[in-house]
C-alpha cells in the first residue's frame, strides 16, 4: 500500500493514539455487521453510526434481502439512527462503514451532516469519498466532511475478498 511522508496511507491522517484506537473499536464493529450481512448472502458491507461515544445505529447492505437497492448498509445506520433520535440531522456523529461509500451513500451522508466518516477498504470502482469521487471533501459541497480511511483495512479487504471468492467458486456471479 502506498504511504504519505508520516507513513500511513494516504488519506489517512496520523491520528492521535485514543482516536485510532476508537475507530478501530467501533469498526470492529461495522465488521461484525458486515459478516451478519454475509451470513445472510449479502455482500459484506456494515455500518454503525456513533455520537458522543455511543452507538446511535448499526446495520448490514440488505438489498436483496430488502429487495431494495438502496439498502445498503451506510443507508440502513443513517435510516435508523434519524428515527431513534427523531432528526434527519445527524450533526456531531461519525459513521464507520467496511467499505468506502458509493455515490448514493455519500449522498445522503451530506444530507444527514454527518461529520466524520471512517471507513476500511477502498472501492476503486465505484468509491465516491476518495477513490472514485471525493464527495463531502472537495469543497463542492456545503457541507464538507472530516474522512479518514484504511482503518481495519486488511480486515475489511479479507471480508470482500473471500465472499466473493467463495460465490465466484460456487458458479454464481456476484
Amino acid at each position: 500500500m502506498q504511504q504519505n511522508d508520516e507513513g500511513h496511507p494516504p488519506d489517512r491522517p496520523c491520528l492521535p493514539p485514543a482516536q485510532a484506537a476508537i475507530d478501530e473499536r467501533w469498526m470492529r464493529l461495522a465488521l461484525e455487521q458486515a459478516a451478519i450481512a454475509a451470513a445472510g448472502g449479502e455482500v459484506p458491507v456494515g455500518a454503525v453510526l456513533c455520537g458522543d461515544g455511543v452507538m446511535i445505529a448499526a446495520a448490514g447492505n440488505s438489498p436483496i434481502g430488502l429487495s431494495d437497492p438502496t439498502a445498503h448498509a451506510e443507508i440502513l445506520a443513517l435510516r435508523a439512527a434519524a428515527g431513534a433520535i427523531g432528526n434527519y440531522r445527524l450533526t456531531g456523529t461519525t459513521l464507520y462503514v467496511t467499505l468506502e461509500p458509493c455515490i448514493m451513500c455519500m449522498g445522503a451522508i451530506i444530507h444527514a451532516r454527518v461529520e466524520r466518516l471512517v471507513f476500511g477498504a477502498l472501492d476503486p470502482k465505484t468509491g465516491a469519498a476518495v477513490s472514485r469521487y471525493r464527495i463531502g471533501s472537495d469543497g463542492l459541497l456545503n457541507h464538507q466532511i472530516e474522512i479518514t480511511s484504511g482503518v481495519l483495512i486488511e480486515e475489511c479487504a479479507t471480508l470482500l475478498r473471500e465472499f466473493f471468492h467463495q460465490r465466484r467458486g460456487n458458479g454464481r456471479s456476484p
